[in-house]
């Protein structure tokens, strides 16, 4: 039977991981043109590739003037990063919103369980203000999973959240509160909550919006400001089609679909030893109709248990992410 881009659900082996990352790079290499030509320029032949390491990564800002989808597909749905006035954006076609769907609901309840075990509150200031966010529709498909009466979004209303959290608490009511770094920050530092048991999860940076502060900083006054002991970060982005998570000190796991590796700066063919900071490269074998293996502008690094943890990004590079929306 040929290969089915759900089969990487079914992933419990190295070995297995190897085959599925085989069969869609075979698929991409001869469906999705761009990244064949990219594979033809770098010169390699790609029966000769015996191990997904070999595979070459598309650099991540090929989305932006490039479409990257397979050309026996049609999207179904267009997900685009933000971005500043006059920024270039990127533009991911998805083929199968199902598949992204899968992934998202399988990773969140591999690492949190159920998702109607939780009312979902989403602190993403400005996101429902313009379309076409993956994190947004990931959210959105969350809250109503949970089917809480309280699941929601909010934009600016810092004092009814407080007080739903408030509520909440006493309720012993499971809860995670997913928000941009900006929006949390503001809500921490204005409007203290006093919620030991709350799962709060940012997902990306301050980069055009406020100072940069080092991770322990901000995780410190997330802790006191939400009477929490760890934050939980989700690492994605538009171009992807997974998520990994962080419990905590800002160290990533990833679902067995998905991997990080990190390359040399100055040689992106080379990969570094865990422990060194690198370029980040990802593969996401949900992401089978685009481009699996991508190279980010992310710096980041591997620790033991196939943990990583991303540490900056590449000078020059685009502001990137969630982090830009709010306002």
């Amino acid at each position: 039977m040929s290969y089915q881009p759900e089969n990487c659900f079914t992933i419990s082996s190295e070995d297995e991981f190897n085959d599925c990352a085989l069969a869609t790079f075979r698929y991409q290499v001869e469906n999705v043109l761009v990244y064949q030509q990219y594979v033809q320029l770098l010169g390699v032949n790609p029966m000769e590739v015996q191990h997904y390491s070999q595979i070459p990564f598309l650099p991540v800002s090929v989305f932006k003037s490039k479409s990257i989808i397979s050309s026996d597909q049609k999207p179904e749905i267009v997900f685009t990063s933000s971005g500043t006035t006059g920024m270039i954006t990127s533009q991911h076609q998805v083929a199968k919103v199902d598949l992204y769907e899968q992934s998202f609901n399988r990773c969140f309840e591999m690492f949190y369980g159920p998702v109607h075990d939780y009312c979902i509150i989403g602190l993403l200031p400005a996101y429902l203000e313009r379309s076409g966010s993956s994190l947004v529709y990931m959210v959105d498909q969350l809250i109503k999973k949970s089917n809480h009466p309280d699941s929601g979004f909010y934009l600016n209303q810092y004092s009814d959240l407080q007080q739903l959290l408030e509520q909440l608490k006493k309720q012993q009511q499971k809860t995670i509160l997913i928000g941009v770094t900006f929006a949390l920050l503001d809500m921490a530092e204005n409007f203290s909550v006093d919620f030991p048991e709350l799962i709060v999860m940012e997902t990306g940076g301050m980069k055009g919006r406020r100072k940069e502060i080092v991770r322990e900083e901000l995780h410190q006054i997330l802790n006191n400001g939400f009477g929490v002991e760890k934050i939980h970060s989700e690492y994605g982005m538009t171009e992807l089609l997974s998520q990994a998570y962080s419990k905590g000190d800002g160290l990533f796991k990833c679902p067995p679909w998905m991997r990080i590796n990190v390359r040399e700066i100055n040689d992106p063919k080379q990969l570094v030893k865990d422990g060194v900071t690198g370029g980040v490269n990802i593969i996401d074998l949900v992401n089978y109709f685009s481009c699996s293996f991508i190279s980010t502008q992310d710096l980041g690094k591997i620790h033991s248990d196939n943990q990583f943890e991303i540490v900056g990004r590449f000078d020059n590079a685009d502001l990137r992410g969630c982090n830009l929306l709010v306002q």
